[in-house]
């Protein structure tokens, strides 16, 4: 022991042993991270173990594998509003530190398989199609032509409802240049995620709007200056940085008065 005791004791050994593998326990073969965990570094290290030792954590370090096991994560926000006043890490904070640790050790870039979530351009496709089963199941005609994208967070929120709009945009233009329904092409860089956009060049969908409210991470007094500059990023480092995707297309107070908005565009009473 670095402490110079052969056997050295800690109070929590008597409440609590970690488990270990059981004989037989299979190769691990991916990573999937859905949110930040109670305990960091603990996550972080079984993950660099599992990473490191190619899926066996129980084995001794060898040569480091890469490229590595596939990562799946989800939810990037950086920060997030709770109770506190200031804001709290969120996931995205978690993963820059994994993604950190990972290079410092091995010298390499931590890869992702995909990145789902806001502001991941599949996210508000598949809250596009919910909406569209409801409508079908409500006996709905009239074809939904707007989406509105209500949320606190201009760097994942706005920033994802005002990608996602570019998108149909994008798409809209290429079936008119083409003269014909054509798959949509990526309106930037982190619009082409390789998740299967290509089918749904049929959709009724014409903009999805961005509504940004004053009750989390965003305050008015703080708004997102508009030279890049002077911007910090609080995006993940796989998405580039399009400042104009950071301006909302409304600022109300809450979500009652976005409701509200989205009820009046519509014509609905």
């Amino acid at each position: 022991m670095a402490l110079g005791f052969a056997l050295l004791i800690q109070p929590f050994f008597f409440f609590w042993q970690p488990p270990r593998p059981p004989p037989g326990f299979p190769t691990i073969e991916g990573v999937i991270l859905f949110g930040e965990p109670v305990r960091w570094e603990t996550s972080l290290q079984l993950i660099a173990d599992v990473l490191l030792s190619n899926g066996n954590p129980g084995a001794e370090l060898q040569d480091v594998p890469y490229p590595h096991l596939p990562i799946l994560a989800c939810n990037m926000d950086l920060l997030w509003m709770a109770e506190a006043k200031m804001p709290r890490f969120g996931h995205g904070t978690f993963l820059l530190c994994l993604e950190s640790i990972y290079k410092k050790v091995t010298g390499k870039e931590l890869r992702y398989e995909a990145l789902i979530g806001k502001p991941s351009p599949i996210t508000y496709r598949y809250a596009q199609h919910l909406i569209q089963q409801q409508a079908e199941k409500q006996g709905w005609k009239a074809p939904i032509r707007h989406l509105y994208a209500v949320g606190d967070n201009p760097m994942s929120d706005v920033y994802g409802a005002n990608l996602y709009n570019s998108y149909l945009k994008s798409a809209q233009q290429n079936q008119v240049q083409a003269g014909q329904k054509r798959s949509p092409q990526a309106a930037s860089a982190q619009a082409e995620v390789s998740l299967e956009l290509r089918n749904d060049c049929t959709s009724s969908v014409e903009s999805c709007e961005s509504i940004l409210v004053c009750t989390g991470v965003f305050r008015p007094e703080g708004a997102a200056p508009r030279e890049t500059g002077e911007t910090v990023f609080h995006g993940h480092r796989d998405f580039c940085f399009e400042p104009s995707l950071l301006q909302a297309s409304h600022i109300v107070q809450d979500v009652d008065e976005a409701v509200q908005l989205a009820f009046k565009k519509e014509n609905w009473s």
